[in-house]
C-alpha cells in the first residue's frame, strides 16, 4: 500500500446475500492510521471489515483506494476455506477416501515470504501438523494457519477479525508483539469484541451499530476515547443488573393486577384540553415508550401516575393497587416508582460522591442524610461497575459531565428495584455519544431486571430494544 493511498468509503451501502446490510458508511483510512472496529454482537463489525477485503455487494456509494493485496483473517474466511476443502473432496471421483489438503499446501498457496512462514510455523507450534489435513485441525490450530497465510502474503492492508480468539497464552503474547512490529510498515484494521484487548499501536476507533458507522474516534482524543470505552462497556460487559437490598423490600404488589390503569383520563385547563378520554394500562414487565411533540402532554401524563398533578384525583386512575383520591398518600405511590428527568438533574446539584448519590436512591433523597449499610455500599459499587465508573466512586457528582450525571441518576432510581422506572426525556440535552450510553443502560434494564420501564421522548422513531409497546401523543389526538 503506497504511503499516500487513502482508503475511502463514501456513502457506501453493502448487501451480504440479504442476510445483513451496511448502510451509508462514510469512512477514510489515512496513511499511518491503524483502526479498531468495535461494537456489540451483530452490529456489523465483521461486515465492515469484510468490505475492505472485497466481500459483499455494493448497492450504492463508492469504495476507493483499497490496495491490491488485502489479507483478511476471520471466522467467515476460515469456514469458507474448510467448506472449499469439503467440496473438493466430494468432487473427487476416486476409490479411496480423500485425506484433504495438507496444512503445508494451504500455507504455501498464498505465501510470498517463505522464511517468515518457517519462523511462524515453529513459533506457533505447527511443525508437527504440516502433513495433516487442514480440515482436521482444531479451531485454534486453524486460526493459527489463517494468521500465517495472512502474515506471509506480504499484505498491503491487514484486516484481522478477532485475531486473538482461540490462541494460547504464549501465541497470544507473540502475536501482540509481532503485530506491533508490523504496524510500522503495514496498515491494519482489527475487529474486537473486547475493548480492553485493543493493541497499543491502534490510532483510531470506529464504532458500528445496526449496520451503521456511528462514531470515529482518534485515540489521542482522551475524552472521546473514554466515552466510547464506557459505551462499549455498557453494551458488551457481562455484568448483570445489581441485586436489591433484602433489608429494604417494598410492600408486595398483587401480580395479577396491572401496575397502572387509567380509564378515560382527561386533563383540561379552562378551554385548553391537553388530552382526553385516554385509556391506558401498564402491566408488570410490559415496557412502554411514550412519544409526541413538545406540548403534547407527555410530562403531564407522567404526573398523573406519580400523583404530582392535581387532576389525578378527579380522574379514574388506579396505581399500584390504590384508587387515586381514596385517602392514599403520595408516598405510598412513589415508593414503587423510580424517576429520572432533566428537572431532577437540575435539582440534584450536590457535591457528594457518586457512591452516595446511588445510595440516596434507597431513601429517595437528594443527597445522603441517612447512614448507609455495608450492603447498600456494595450494591452502589456494583452499579458503578456496570456504568464503568468503579474508579470514580468518590468523585463529586456536580463535577461529572451532563451525560455521566444522567447515567448515575438512572442507577440511583433503579437501586431499590422499583416496579416502575419512569424516564422522562432521559436523552434531552445529551450529545449523540452520551445519548447512546443512556439508551444502552435502558436496554440493559429492560432485558435484565423485573422493573417495568416507561421511557418518554419526543421522537417515536427513537426505538429501544426490549420496548415493544408504544403510546403516541399529539396536540389534538391520543393513539
Amino acid at each position: 500500500m503506497d504511503t499516500n493511498d487513502v482508503v475511502c468509503l463514501d456513502a457506501l451501502s453493502v448487501d451480504f446475500d440479504g442476510r445483513f446490510q451496511l448502510g451509508d458508511i462514510n469512512w477514510t483510512i489515512q496513511p499511518g492510521e491503524h483502526w479498531l472496529i468495535t461494537g456489540a454482537n451483530g452490529s456489523g463489525k465483521s461486515a465492515l471489515a469484510a468490505v475492505l477485503a472485497g466481500e459483499g455487494q455494493c448497492t450504492s456509494g463508492t469504495l476507493s483506494g483499497v490496495p491490491d493485496r488485502v489479507a483478511l483473517v476471520s471466522y467467515e474466511r476460515q469456514a469458507e476455506l474448510i467448506e472449499a476443502e469439503r467440496r473438493k473432496d466430494d468432487a473427487d471421483i476416486v476409490d479411496v477416501i480423500s485425506e484433504g489438503t495438507p496444512v503445508a499446501e494451504i500455507i504455501d498457496a498464498v505465501c510470498l515470504d517463505r522464511d517468515l512462514a518457517q519462523t511462524l510455523i515453529d513459533t506457533l507450534g505447527l511443525r508437527p501438523l504440516m502433513g495433516r489435513a487442514f480440515r482436521k485441525l482444531s479451531t485454534g490450530e486453524t486460526r493459527k494457519v489463517m494468521l500465517i497465510r495472512a502474515l506471509t502474503s506480504r499484505p498491503e492492508l491487514l484486516v484481522l477479525d478477532e485475531p486473538f480468539d482461540g490462541l494460547d497464552r504464549d501465541s497470544l503474547a507473540w502475536l501482540h508483539d509481532h503485530l506491533g512490529a508490523l504496524a510500522k510498515s503495514t496498515p491494519m484494521v482489527i475487529v474486537l469484541n473486547r475493548f480492553d484487548e485493543c493493541p497499543d499501536f491502534i490510532t483510531h476507533v470506529a464504532y458500528v451499530e445496526d449496520g451503521h458507522l456511528l462514531h470515529r474516534v482518534n485515540r489521542d482524543d482522551e475524552r472521546a476515547f473514554a466515552e466510547l470505552y464506557q459505551l462499549l462497556h455498557l453494551k458488551t460487559s457481562d455484568l448483570e443488573i445489581p441485586r436489591a437490598d433484602p433489608a429494604m423490600k417494598l410492600p408486595a404488589l398483587d401480580t395479577r393486577k396491572p401496575l397502572v390503569r387509567m380509564t378515560g383520563a382527561t386533563v383540561r385547563y379552562a378551554e385548553n384540553t391537553v388530552f382526553e378520554n385516554l385509556d391506558w394500562t401498564i402491566e408488570a414487565n410490559q415496557h412502554w415508550q411514550v412519544s409526541g411533540p413538545n406540548g403534547s402532554g407527555k410530562t403531564c401524563l407522567l404526573s398523573l401516575i406519580t400523583g404530582d398533578h392535581p387532576q389525578c384525583y378527579v380522574n379514574d386512575i388506579v396505581a399500584f393497587g390504590f384508587q387515586r383520591g381514596t385517602g392514599e398518600s403520595i408516598w405510598q405511590i412513589k415508593q414503587y416508582i423510580g424517576y429520572v428527568s432533566t428537572a431532577l438533574q437540575w435539582e440534584y446539584r450536590v457535591g457528594t460522591g457518586l457512591r452516595n448519590v446511588v445510595i440516596s436512591g434507597f431513601f429517595d433523597s437528594i443527597g445522603l442524610y441517612t447512614k448507609s449499610t455495608e450492603t447498600q455500599k456494595a450494591i452502589a459499587d456494583e452499579w458503578l461497575a456496570l456504568l464503568g465508573m468503579t474508579e470514580r466512586s468518590d468523585e463529586p457528582f456536580n463535577r461529572l459531565s451532563h451525560g455521566d450525571q444522567r447515567l448515575v441518576l438512572i442507577a440511583r432510581a433503579m437501586v431499590k428495584h422499583p416496579p416502575l422506572l419512569i424516564l422522562d426525556e432521559p436523552c434531552l440535552g445529551l450529545d449523540d455519544m452520551n445519548r447512546q450510553m443512556v439508551l444502552a443502560l435502558v436496554e440493559r434494564i429492560c432485558g435484565s431486571s423485573e422493573t417495568t420501564v416507561l421511557y418518554v421522548n419526543h421522537r417515536s422513531e427513537d426505538r429501544i430494544r426490549g420496548i415493544n409497546n408504544h403510546l403516541t401523543l399529539s396536540a389534538d389526538t391520543t393513539s
